[in-house]
């Protein structure tokens, strides 16, 4: 391996330049919030070796924790590379700015920059804009307020992906490994995380057309964060459409919007929102694309291209928040979520857009157009004319020839093409498109189903109709 200097790698000869390597340091900390230092290893990438004695690493971590301010607690390792002893130093940080001997600096591609009064300005400046304390403050609950599964639930997933390697003893063990308790009193991050009554709110809604004039569904979804990523993601599951794929040996359902990217986009929506803003989460469902919106405003400086195209690093509003979603493997790289929603709509075929708002960020997924024109029983065809008994020719659409008796055949075509349309619409949604209370329609798909005409496979929620 050829090692070469970077904007996040930067080598040095020997620990006799120190104090050269602690300025890099912070210059790199600035402006990446991680970096690797090699002693033994000269500017041009020739590996020398570096005398390691028994208290070398102490002294190379002592004198980092000393001379940088805000404090860093690096990696100091000894390793041997092409025969030849050499040290290690891995840090990271996110309390930017950071001061090498009460000065600042910004890594500029190998070499360290010291900055100005008005560059130090704006780097608080847009620190102060993004990074948000919040979750570090305490929330005043207690941790009797955790729940209990939520904090099992949470190892189990954390130690199945393998980042992490202790099990559950108590609560509070947990929850201090996370950093997220202080004198048994939860800091907001462990309080919107693990318990069920917290302040974050996502709204949701489905809307009739392309606009928010008129809606066929709406709720309001309240818990901890890992309860509100399911709630969210299941709401979009089971509002959009999806087709058969009877190709292979076994029945695959294709949803029309990726499910990994929804899943994406609804962890980057609350892992990055602004806590500290009243407003909640929205997901919206419109005829011609789905919105996930959160409040909180997309870094000064930044443009979504720059994480798509791979260009920069994560930016982290909640480091604590985004550390215990990264454990359970619910992100996968810091900075890695807008590009693997682009790669994977890319990959289907699919319109998404990321969307810089004055209040908050957006991601819009536009649902493909689709052929409404499906198969049913007794030949009929959804959005076609149907031939009705008798040989007449009705202007009613999307009736079967066998109807139920009083049911009337408007309310069933449009039952038979909500379902045509999404085959997890819900009870309340198709009382609304019909314009009945929920009875009405619960009697009506009991005679679609005594007639064969109607089936529901699974369960009530989780499940799909099938005519």
């Amino acid at each position: 391996m050829k090692y070469k200097e970077s904007e996040t790698v930067e080598l040095k000869k020997s620990t006799a330049e120190l104090k050269e390597a602690i300025i890099s340091i912070s210059a790199i900390i600035n402006k990446h919030q991680k970096g690797e230092v090699y002693f033994g290893i000269k500017n041009d990438g020739t590996i020398v070796g570096q005398q390691i004695a028994s208290t070398t690493l102490r002294q190379v971590s002592q004198a980092i924790a000393e001379h940088i301010e805000p404090k860093i607690y690096p990696s100091v390792t000894a390793k041997v590379i092409q025969n030849k002893p050499c040290l290690v130093v891995e840090f990271k940080g996110d309390d930017v700015p950071y001061f090498a001997y009460g000065r600042a600096y910004m890594r500029v591609a190998d070499e360290d920059r010291r900055l100005s009064a008005k560059e130090l300005e704006n780097l608080i400046s847009r620190k102060n804009h993004y990074r948000s304390r919040w979750e570090s403050e305490s929330s005043g609950a207690t941790i009797s307020k955790v729940s209990a599964q939520a904090i099992r639930q949470f190892v189990k997933r954390a130690n199945d992906a393998g980042r992490i390697n202790y099990r559950y003893e108590n609560t509070h063990n947990v929850l201090q490994k996370l950093g997220v308790v202080k004198n048994s009193i939860l800091l907001n991050a462990g309080n919107v995380l693990f318990c069920a009554e917290n302040s974050v709110e996502v709204q949701a809604a489905v809307f009739a057309g392309n606009d928010k004039i008129t809606f066929i569904d709406i709720q309001s979804f309240r818990g901890n964060l890992f309860d509100l990523i399911e709630k969210s993601e299941t709401y979009i599951k089971e509002h959009i459409n999806w087709r058969a794929d009877l190709s292979g040996s076994r029945r695959k359902e294709i949803p029309e919007i990726p499910v990994l990217a929804i899943k994406e986009a609804i962890i980057n929506s609350l892992c990055h929102r602004d806590f500290t803003n009243p407003k909640g989460n929205e997901v919206a469902v419109f005829k011609n694309r789905i919105e996930i919106y959160n409040p909180g405003r997309f870094p000064e400086d930044y443009s979504p291209e720059d994480f798509i195209k791979g260009r920069e690093h994560s930016v982290l509003r909640n480091p604590l928040i985004a550390n215990a979603l990264y454990l359970t493997s619910d992100i996968e790289r810091w900075g890695s979520g807008l590009k693997r929603i682009y790669d994977v709509c890319r990959e289907s075929g699919v319109k998404v857009v990321f969307k810089k708002l004055k209040s908050g960020f957006a991601v819009i997924f536009y649902r493909p157009v689709t052929e409404e024109i499906r198969v049913k029983k007794g030949g009929v065809k959804v959005g076609e004319q149907v031939v009705r008994k008798g040989g007449q020719k009705g202007a009613q659409k999307n009736v079967p020839e066998n109807v139920p008796e009083n049911v009337p055949e408007k309310r069933i075509a449009l039952i038979i093409e909500s379902i045509a349309k999404n085959r997890q619409i819900t009870i309340p949604a198709l009382a609304s498109i019909c314009k009945v209370n929920q009875k009405t329609i619960k009697r009506d798909i009991i005679k679609l189903k005594k007639k064969g005409l109607l089936k529901r496979i699974g369960p009530d929620k989780g499940g799909y109709w099938k005519s």
